[in-house]
C-alpha cells in the first residue's frame, strides 16, 4: 500500500464521511491506528481541511463501500495512484512526511545488510549526507535509540534495480582500492656533458663576435638610411628651387610680354594720332 501525498488531510475527510475502521484508514494513509483515532477525537489535524480522495482521483466510491461493509478489506487505490512511492523515486523524489523520516531507518538497514554500499552511492539511493551516515554508522545520531531498520525498496526510497546496481558499483570500486598500487620505476636522466672551459671560452667568443656584427650590420642599416634620408631631402630641396625659379622665369616672360605688348599699343596710338593731324597751309 502506498500513501496519497496529502495522508492527514486525506484520514480526515475520511473519518468525517465514511464508515470505514481507523485500521483500513491508517493502512491507507500509512498512519498509525491510534494516530487516525486521534483525528476522530479531534486532538491532532483539528485544523487540517479534508481532502477528498474520490474527486482527488484516488479512490472509487465503489472502493469506499466495499470496504465499509467488510472491516477486514483494505482500500486499494485507483491505478494512478497505486505506486505513488516509485513514481516519486523515478521523479528524483517528492517525498511524504512519512517517507522523510524514514530516511535513517533506511540508511541503517543498508549499512547493516549491505556494508559493502559506499557512502556516496547511499547519498544517491537515499537522498542524503555523508554527516548522517558518519552519524548512524558510529551510533551517534539524535534517534539511535529508536530506529528500527527499513528495507528502502519496501517503503518506496528506492527501487530494486538501484540498490543492485548501488552494490555492484560500490563491489568494482572497493576492489580497485584494496589492488596493491603497482610501483613505477623512474628513468634515470642521462647526466648532462661536462662542458670544458675552453668550451666555455670558445662559446663566449662565439657569441661576442656574433653580437659585434649584429651591433655593425645594425650601424650600417642605421648610417644608408640616414645617407638615403638626406639624399631624399637634397633631392627635394633641388626640386623645390628648380620649381621656384621656373616659376619666377616664367612669371618674368609673362611680365616682359605685357611690357611689348604695352608698347606696341602706345606706338600704335602715336601713329594713328599723326595720320589723324591735318596739315598746315601757309600763306
Amino acid at each position: 500500500m502506498t500513501a496519497p501525498l496529502m495522508p492527514k488531510a486525506t484520514a480526515v475527510w475520511l473519518v468525517e464521511n465514511t464508515t470505514l475502521t481507523f485500521k483500513q484508514i491508517g493502512d491507507f494513509c500509512e498512519l498509525h491506528e491510534l494516530e487516525v483515532q486521534a483525528i476522530a477525537d479531534g486532538d491532532v489535524a483539528f485544523n487540517i481541511v479534508g481532502l477528498n480522495p474520490v474527486t482527488a482521483g484516488q479512490l472509487t466510491e465503489e472502493e469506499i463501500a466495499r470496504c465499509e461493509k467488510d472491516a477486514t478489506a483494505s482500500l486499494t487505490a485507483v491505478e494512478p495512484e497505486r505506486n505513488v512511492k516509485v513514481q516519486n523515486s523515478k521523479n528524483k523524489k517528492v517525498l511524504s512526511p512519512s517517507q522523510r523520516s524514514d530516511k535513517p531507518a533506511a540508511i541503517l538497514w543498508i549499512l547493516r545488510n549491505c556494508p559493502e554500499i559506499i557512502d556516496s552511492q547511499i547519498c544517491k539511493l537515499i537522498g542524503t549526507t555523508k554527516p548522517t551516515i558518519a552519524a548512524l554508522r558510529d551510533g551517534t545520531h539524535r534517534d539511535m535509540a529508536n530506529l528500527r531498520p527499513k528495507n528502502p525498496v519496501a517503503i518506496g526510497l528506492c527501487k530494486e534495480k538501484d540498490l543492485d546496481d548501488a552494490i555492484a558499483v560500490s563491489k568494482k570500486w572497493n576492489e580497485q582500492k584494496n589492488q596493491p598500487k603497482k610501483k613505477t620505476v623512474k628513468k634515470k636522466k642521462p647526466a648532462a656533458k661536462k662542458v670544458t672551459k675552453a668550451a666555455e671560452k670558445a662559446a663566449a667568443k662565439k657569441k661576442a663576435a656574433l653580437k659585434k656584427a649584429a651591433e655593425k650590420e645594425k650601424a650600417a642599416a642605421k648610417k644608408a638610411a640616414e645617407k638615403k634620408k638626406a639624399a631624399e631631402k637634397k633631392a627635394a630641396a633641388k626640386k623645390k628651387a628648380a620649381e621656384k625659379k621656373a616659376a619666377e622665369k616664367k612669371k618674368a616672360a609673362a611680365k616682359a610680354k605685357k611690357t611689348t605688348l604695352k608698347k606696341k599699343t602706345a606706338a600704335k596710338k602715336t601713329s594713328k594720332a599723326k595720320k589723324a593731324k591735318p596739315a598746315v597751309v601757309e600763306a
